[in-house]
């Protein structure tokens, strides 16, 4: 049996450690070794020589609706699709779920109910994340409900899939020459890809890339391979920018308070 905690737990927890991990951030970048003081045409680069990814990064495309090509419709943008070849090899039952997972995705989502988006749909979310590297770890911290991420660098294996899952799956990291290299798995199946109801389950593997290409840019990779889902592995990529507004930080989007205010039409009253 999977061990899975409650919302409220994990919910409590993530905003211990976001405010924190706030403070640590904040003193990095006070301190010069963040990356978004940078300038000049170079990669940035650690003491330790390897590439700086730190700073507050987004996405600026239109992958969090829809990771394919698609046109606009109210409340949607057109975008160009973020899938390598634009196909999603699905199994036909999954193809078929996908196409029901749309027709009812305004109460399927599961981004609709505030729970945590997932691997790697939160890369894209349109809120920035900031990245902190340390010896033995990457710290990503995002905007949104301020949720975290450890990529343990240690060598340590992943946990027993069998035993215990996460949201956010469970990542290892490791560089290749430049390039950060994210190995992510140990999923539950409650996250999609975007709101057109592209889905996983619970055998998701995710294999991520973060290459700094300048002071300015990073393309991010996902390798993602399901077996009980798709017929192959497949690929998306973009590019990610670094936010150079003065004094840019992360701020707060509580997306379950929203969310109850509304409910409960409390919205605006405070």
């Amino acid at each position: 049996m999977r061990f899975r905690t409650s919302a409220a737990v994990v919910f409590a927890g993530v905003l211990v450690f976001a405010t924190a991990s706030a403070f640590l951030l904040g003193q990095r970048a006070a301190s010069g070794q963040s990356a978004n003081s940078l300038t000049g045409g170079a990669v940035p680069r650690m003491a330790n020589g390897k590439p700086s990814l730190e700073g507050i990064w987004q996405a600026l495309n239109t992958a969090a609706w829809d990771i394919q090509d698609h046109s606009g419709r109210v409340g949607v943008p057109a975008g160009q699709g973020v899938v390598e070849g634009n196909e999603i090899p699905y199994q036909d039952w999954a193809r078929a779920k996908k196409k029901e997972n749309f027709e009812k995705r305004a109460t399927l989502d599961p981004e609709a109910k505030c729970y945590m988006p997932g691997v790697p749909r939160l890369t894209y979310e349109p809120f920035p994340f900031q990245i902190a590297q340390f010896d033995d770890h990457v710290l990503i911290i995002y905007e949104y409900i301020h949720i975290h991420r450890l990529l343990f660098m240690d060598g340590r294996p992943h946990p027993d899939p069998e035993v215990i899952d996460f949201w956010m799956g469970d990542s290892r990291a490791h560089w290749e020459g430049d390039t950060l290299v994210v190995d992510v798995r140990n999923f539950n199946d409650q996250t999609w890809f975007d709101r057109a109801g592209n889905f996983h389950s619970d055998a998701l593997h995710v294999v991520e890339r973060y290459t700094r290409t300048g002071p300015d840019h990073m393309t991010y990779e996902a390798t993602i391979e399901d077996p009980k889902v798709f017929t192959r592995p497949w690929k998306i990529s973009m590019p990610l920018y670094r936010r150079q507004e003065k004094n840019v930080q992360l701020l707060e989007y509580e997306c379950y308070a929203y969310e109850r205010d509304e409910r409960l039409g409390t919205e605006g009253t405070k």
